[in-house]
């Protein structure tokens, strides 16, 4: 199946991409630290290696009947386009660098499958047969798209170790508006799949009709995340994922009464007791941490030139003393013309690089330093919202909010944290003026003095990076 083979994008190579950024654009430190000027990709450049953020979770194997040996998935992928073979091909390597540890495409996790006319719920029948299956318990990994750091392991935490049951029970969780006080209010009212995993507006819409006040941020490649919310009030996906099930204008209950709700529901009862000995808080949080580990988007355009771009240099001698080699970099090279880079968007990458400064803080595989800085949106209203000073109360975090990342920006406009931003080219309007004037303004931000077609040439490039979004259906849920 085609959808599944795009999302084997898997090998030490696919990193390249995010050590070369970090390596070459600094990323990090506190107000007042300037990250060196960062440079485009360079033909031909060799890159290498990663970095982990997190402890690395358990590699136990899965049960040996459900390994794929790496002759079977170099034979299925030949005929193959391009991208898909090169991605095939590399899918052991990666195996390796986890310890062993098996990867499934990412569709691969939801296994009990989607709602369906005339088939919409969930029977005990269903659940019980899907439990009873001992490879549903087994850890895994999913499969990571090119270009975001392969060793995800490393990003997942050792007392929560990613199985299909978990992440099947997330995914029925995340979707179920029963988690909220009056049964109108889900994870994916304001984080939707369709629209991003955001929801389109400029701030969400809870329960009874209320308004928050802060722009909802997209799930996708959260699991690299180093705190989650837009100030970093949350350490762990496990500790995001119980906040808005108890703010009061989002979804308006308690973490008693969910778990109460959840016990009355054989389906989810029976799930719980088998995957985490019974319904608490805690299991609630790890099973929709679960899902969210697994929303990964990469294989963008960028992706494929910068994989391409690689092997720019090797002469067809060099190829002609390496047939692996010269079959690598022939797959390689086809999948980037099969999802090419416009003119403009090579211009624009350049920029984004280079004068527009945005690798001061969209670094690393995912494009993001997971920092916090003070642009100076909102902080020309009258009660603005002062972000990560709320969770830290140190002077120098007053209007400082977490960079997010650019991957599939696209689909989520608008923008910035209270979605004051309609467009990209509005996004990049602000940044071009150097921010919006305050005391705590960082002094990164600076103006940059682009042309109109510069601008217009950094929007082409935003969207070079967007990459297939995997296809999760829409959960049938116990009753």
């Amino acid at each position: 199946m085609v959808v599944v083979r795009r999302f084997r994008f898997v090998g030490l190579v696919a990193v390249a991409l995010g050590a070369w950024l970090l390596s070459g654009c600094g990323g990090g430190g506190g107000e007042g630290v300037s990250a060196p000027e960062p440079s485009a990709p360079t033909e031909g450049a060799a890159v290498s290696g990663t970095e982990g953020e997190a402890e690395v979770t358990d590699t136990a194997e899965a049960p040996a009947e459900e390994a794929k040996p790496e002759a079977a998935v170099t034979k299925e992928a030949e005929g193959a386009p391009a991208a898909e073979k090169a991605a095939a091909q590399a899918a052991a390597e990666a195996e390796r660098a986890a310890g062993g540890l098996k990867r499934i495409p990412i569709e691969d996790f939801f296994v009990l499958g989607g709602r369906q006319e005339g088939k919409e719920t969930l029977s005990l029948e269903e659940i019980k047969a899907f439990l009873d299956n001992p490879a549903h318990h087994e850890p895994v990994l999913p499969v990571v798209p090119l270009g975001l750091d392969q060793n995800i392991q490393d990003y997942i935490p050792s007392d929560n170790p990613l199985t299909i049951a978990k992440v099947e029970l997330g995914r029925q969780l995340y979707f179920d508006a029963r988690l909220s006080k009056n049964n109108t209010v889900s994870c994916a009212t304001c984080h939707d799949p369709a629209k991003g995993f955001s929801d389109g507006q400029p701030v969400s819409t809870g329960i009874n009709g209320q308004k928050g006040t802060r722009n909802a941020p997209t799930v996708f490649n959260r699991v690299y995340g180093k705190t989650q919310f837009w100030d970093g009030r949350a350490a762990s996906l496990e500790e995001q994922a119980l906040g808005p099930i108890q703010n009061p204008i989002e979804m308006g209950f308690t973490l008693e009464g969910v778990v109460e709700r959840l016990k009355g529901i054989e389906g989810y009862r029976i799930q719980f007791e088998r995957i985490f000995g019974d319904v608490t808080p805690d299991a609630i949080a790890k099973a929709i941490a679960s899902f969210e580990r697994v929303i990964l988007v990469g294989g963008s355009p960028y992706d494929y030139y910068v994989e391409a771009q690689r092997f720019a240099d090797l002469t067809d001698e060099d190829l002609a003393e390496d047939p692996e080699l010269k079959a690598r970099v022939e797959a390689a090279r086809k999948a980037a013309a099969e999802r090419p880079m416009s003119e403009a968007a090579i211009r624009g990458m350049k920029l984004f690089f280079g004068k527009a400064r945005c690798t001061q803080c969209h670094v690393g595989p995912n494009f993001t330093d997971e920092l916090f800085w003070n642009l100076g949106v909102g902080m020309d209203k009258e009660n603005p919202d002062l972000g990560r000073y709320n969770v830290t109360k140190q002077e120098k975090d007053k209007g400082a909010f977490k960079t997010p990342t650019v991957r599939n920006v696209t689909l989520n406009a608008p923008y910035m944290h209270d979605g004051s931003e309609k467009t990209l080219m509005d996004v990049i309007e602000l940044y071009n003026k150097g921010g919006i004037k305050n005391e705590w303004l960082s002094d990164r931000m600076v103006p940059l003095n682009l042309t109109e077609q510069e601008k217009k040439d950094l929007v082409e490039f935003l969207k070079a990076l967007e990459g297939e979004v995997p296809k999760i259906p829409l959960p049938r849920l116990p009753q």
